[in-house]
């Protein structure tokens, strides 16, 4: 495998399923405080209060990162610890432990990557209507603002969104997500939101003459037709639309997929004269969240279905598919380049246990080694891949499935906080350590 000088490569987390400290240090309610605690809607009942407690641990944590041998880490800010109304006065001791942990990483030799949000709304602005109301935008801006004159000029690296299909549509349309709510329609008034703040903080962002770099998260899954047949290639053709499209387009072309008529109509109200300018203003580069494919047929009135999976799957019943994330690649790169792209999150669950004091994870080793040939070979192919980031450092609160599925290349035991780096994690060390040694020689 073949990787550039400067190549990225680095671990994931987010705040809300890693910081733990839910009531410390003036930190106000996300909208996943009061969703976790909603009988019914979290496996378990489990809450993120305590997660791994990466708030009081983090000096812990960057010492790992610095052990395997990243260079990178991506992490995103709660917007509740620094706002903990969503708006008005700052929080100034949230905002001190970001402060921190960039110090600490700095000091560490680890680039620092910071997204501002990763779905951990402020209760208070759902309460005013969260991402139905177009205000969230503005105070977004706000929010995003503050936290660029604070890190700006030690975070060079920054991500508005990640995964606004996620938060669209888990959240306000199937609510498997916080806050919970149950509304195709909403999904998509939320979706053209979202975006909208992720538009003002671009601005925003290039407003302010920063010396760094900063673009947008999406969860992309390439969408393949189950056969040749007219009707099984057009719900594949809208399945990517809805998925992908829905949000490339937009980001690339200023415009949504204008061959989706039902999924304009519900959305156009919502949209003002100078949206699509913020939308698509110029990105530094475009973050991408792969995990798995879905191969699709047409079902229904005009409908689609994903056929169960026919490879092998892992512990969240997502197939394994390594050539996904090539097709994947070269198609993004072809159709919406030139741009610089990181893979963002990329991993795999397993339903890890303890054995001997190590933790045996043969499927996420060979899942991790299959990707990243498959990024080489993007990279072979001409696509500017910048940087790889291996989700998740830590086993942590996996949202809906609380803590049962386990993501992390390093093994958490959530009674006592013991970190264990998992077999595929001394893999990694082992990997960027050869890489080292061949771009040296």
């Amino acid at each position: 495998m073949q990787f550039p000088q400067g190549f990225m490569w680095g671990v994931a987390a987010a705040s809300y399923q890693i910081e733990g400290a839910a009531w410390k240090d003036g930190r106000g309610e996300s909208i996943w405080d009061r969703f976790s605690r909603t009988p019914g809607r979290v496996l378990n009942g489990h809450t993120g209060d305590v997660a791994c407690d990466h708030y009081n641990r983090y000096n812990e944590d960057v010492s790992l990162m610095k052990e395997l041998g990243v260079n990178s880490y991506r992490f995103s800010i709660a917007w509740p610890r620094i706002y903990p109304g969503g708006t008005g006065q700052v929080n100034q001791r949230g905002l001190d432990f970001y402060k921190r942990l960039v110090e600490e990483l700095l000091e560490n030799g680890i680039e620092p990557m910071a997204t501002l949000y990763h779905w951990d709304l402020p209760q208070a602005l759902e309460d005013r209507g969260g991402w139905l109301n177009r205000d969230t935008a503005r105070w977004f801006q706000d929010y995003a603002v503050t936290m660029f004159q604070e890190l700006g000029d030690t975070v060079k690296l920054w991500i508005t969104l990640n995964e606004p299909w996620c938060s669209a549509y888990l959240g306000y349309g199937s609510g498997e997500h916080a806050p919970g709510r149950r509304d195709f329609n909403s999904s998509l008034h939320a979706a053209h939101h979202l975006l909208l703040a992720h538009g003002l903080a671009l601005r925003a962002y290039r407003d302010l003459n920063l010396p760094g770099e900063i673009g947008i998260t999406l969860n992309l899954s390439p969408q393949y037709p189950a056969s040749d047949s007219d009707a099984d290639q057009d719900a594949c053709r809208r399945a990517d639309g809805f998925l992908n499209r829905w949000y490339l387009d937009p980001l690339f072309t200023g415009f949504y997929p204008q061959d989706l008529p039902e999924l304009l109509a519900p959305v156009a109200e919502k949209i003002q004269p100078g949206d699509f300018d913020l939308i698509s203003g110029p990105l530094d580069f475009l973050g991408i969240n792969f995990y798995s494919r879905s191969v699709v047929r047409a079902a229904g009135q005009g409908g689609f279905e994903s056929l169960p999976p026919a490879g092998p799957v892992t512990h969240m019943g997502w197939e394994v598919y390594p050539e996904g994330l090539y097709d994947l690649l070269t198609r993004v790169h072809r159709d919406y380049g030139p741009i610089p792209l990181y893979i963002t999150e990329n991993g795999a669950a397993y339903p890890d246990e303890v054995q001997g004091g190590r933790v045996h994870d043969p499927e996420r080793t060979a899942y991790l080694e299959q990707h990243f040939a498959q990024a080489a070979r993007a990279i072979a192919a001409g696509v500017p891949l910048k940087g790889y980031y291996v989700w998740s450092l830590l086993d942590n609160f996996e949202w809906a499935f609380g803590y049962e599925r386990r993501f992390g290349i390093v093994y958490v035991d959530f009674q006592t906080q013991k970190r264990i780096v998992k077999d595929s994690g001394r893999w990694y060390q082992s990997f960027l350590k050869g890489l080292a040694r061949a771009q040296t020689l």
